[in-house]
């Protein structure tokens, strides 16, 4: 249900161009439809910058989904750097949040996809469990690959 990569090539954000997170947020929420025909089916728009609260301290989910057709939340989280194990962290503390107090019984356990410039194959293999299905790092391309570069990705 969920694609290897994302490319948000329909931002206008340009490789060689220094952007922020909240800059990304902003260009997905600016064109949001484009972005959520890029997810795929049945996602619907939950919020950007949900915040919840506990012992004094504050925290923002950047924007949240729902996906009517696997009946859970889908949350994302906006890297534009390399992967760390503190992002895939941060991300189970979301996911655990929305499952504990938001989700309903009837729903599925909520989906974390952290979208970052970079995956990191062997932090994400040594910080989630073995057989994780909620917590996802997913990798974005501000531009699509020319030719040369998908030719010698696929070969």
């Amino acid at each position: 249900m969920l694609k290897s990569h994302y490319v948000l090539e329909f931002l206008d954000l340009k490789e060689d161009n220094r952007y922020s997170e909240n800059d990304l947020e902003t260009e997905i929420i600016n064109k949001l439809e484009h972005f959520m025909l890029e997810l795929g089916k049945g996602f619907l728009f939950e919020g950007r910058q949900r915040r919840f609260t506990f012992e004094g301290d504050s925290f923002f989910v950047d924007l949240v989904f729902y996906n009517r057709l696997l009946k859970c939340f889908v949350i994302f989280d906006l890297k534009i750097g390399k992967l760390t194990h503190q992002d895939i962290g941060q991300m189970q503390m979301y996911v655990n949040y929305y499952d504990r107090k938001v989700k309903s019984e009837e729903e599925n356990p909520t989906i974390g996809i952290i979208l970052c410039k970079e995956e990191n194959k062997t932090v994400i293999e040594f910080t989630l469990p073995e057989k994780n299905n909620t917590i996802f790092a997913k990798e974005y391309k501000a531009i699509l690959p020319s030719k040369e570069e998908l030719k010698k990705q696929i070969g």
